[in-house]
């Protein structure tokens, strides 16, 4: 070997030691959510703003217990199904994620939230509302918005205070999701002072609502509130109106509130009338909104429906917490989760000692000329 080439040799040795001794770990964030099903438009918002957190990651080239890591995001649908939850929360655990951002119905939330709590996985959820989820005890189990406790009660008070309603019938769609606000919801409005004149029961798969409508009808309520998801909402709003029931308003939670509210309901005379609300700050009014936003819109348009700045949050959160603990190993970073004050998307991200967001804001919506605009 001649000197100049002995020479380059070394060269490329010393120059590539920096890059041997800090090896790429790939470090999988798992996202479950619903893919199929009824709620699927909900499942693809929150599936490409997990994609977007993501590559966003892999962007920073992040260096985390001496090797550089690269993330991979590994998604299962649920189906907005318990069943499928919870088989897809054991997938996630069989392939050794290091954290689950996800699971935006309460009726997968709760029992997947156990098996990742056997598993040992932290577990962020990006839309579960219902209180349950993190009374239960787990210490890997966190939530990123306002729970049902703060989203029932505002509501039930801005119908009683601002809106000065006194008879209104409660349709509850009987998940785990509509049962929790609904209660929230009953209780808020009996206290207010507003009197529940009947209450019914549905599906998250109903499509026909006339029964159940001509006997709100006859209640002569001034308002219904249905503890359900927009798939149900939108045609509810099409008969109501049908049914002369435009002027009955439609008060809601977040499974209600979303921007395709509108388009379901065909536009319908009833839309005028809703109220609705959100957890969190408007996208207009969270530190990050408007510029994420316009990121999101460039890649994924007209795709956007609610959960999705949650989930870039959720995911945002874990690797923040693993930056901290300078380790991608669940029971090492799991603590600093706890110890999270993050300047996200959506709010500064800290939980109490429960798991819950700590301040959690809320937002009331109606939607005027068709289009969802925040009441404050």
């Amino acid at each position: 070997m001649s000197t100049r080439i002995a020479f380059l040799s070394l060269c490329s040795a010393i120059a590539a030691g920096p890059a041997l001794a800090q090896s790429v770990q790939t470090v999988k964030i798992g996202h479950v959510t619903p893919l199929s099903g009824g709620l699927a438009h909900y499942g693809k918002d929150t599936r490409n703003a997990a994609t977007m957190a993501v590559d966003d990651l892999n962007a920073k080239r992040l260096v985390i217990g001496g090797k550089r890591i690269e993330f991979k995001l590994e998604v299962e649908d649920d189906a907005a199904d318990p069943r499928q939850g919870t088989a897809a929360a054991q997938k996630m655990c069989d392939s050794n994620v290091a954290g689950v951002v996800g699971h935006i119905n309460s009726g997968t939330a709760i029992p997947a939230a156990r098996i990742y709590n056997e598993c040992e996985i932290p577990f962020i959820t990006s839309g579960a509302t219902n209180p349950k989820l993190t009374q239960m005890g787990y210490k890997t189990t966190f939530r990123i918005l306002a729970s049902d406790d703060a989203l029932g009660a505002g509501v039930a008070n801005y119908t009683a205070k601002e809106l000065k309603l006194k008879r209104v019938a409660v349709i509850d769609d009987r998940t785990a999701y509509g049962q929790g606000v609904a209660n929230v919801f009953k209780s808020a409005a009996k206290s207010a002072g507003i009197e529940i004149v009947a209450e019914e029961f549905t599906s998250d798969k109903a499509t026909d609502f006339s029964a159940i409508l001509t006997n709100i009808k006859s209640k002569k309520v001034d308002a219904l509130f249905f503890a359900g998801a927009d798939g149900q909402a939108g045609p509810m709003l099409r008969q109501m109106t049908q049914l002369g029931m435009e002027k009955v308003r439609m008060l809601g939670g977040d499974g209600v509130c979303t921007t395709q509210l509108a388009e379901l309901s065909g536009n319908s005379a009833a839309l005028s009338g809703v109220v609705c609300a959100e957890g969190g700050a408007s996208l207009a009014k969270m530190p990050g909104g408007p510029a994420w936003k316009k990121r999101y819109d460039e890649r994924f348009p007209k795709d956007y429906v609610l959960f999705s700045p949650y989930t870039y949050d959720g995911i945002m959160v874990l690797a923040d917490a693993m930056q901290r603990a300078d380790s991608v190993d669940p029971k090492r970073y799991l603590p600093k989760l706890f110890d999270t004050n993050y300047e996200g998307v959506t709010t500064k991200v800290r939980f109490d000692n429960q798991g819950d967001l700590k301040n959690a804001a809320i937002t009331l919506y109606s939607y005027k000329g068709g289009v969802k605009t925040p009441l404050d």
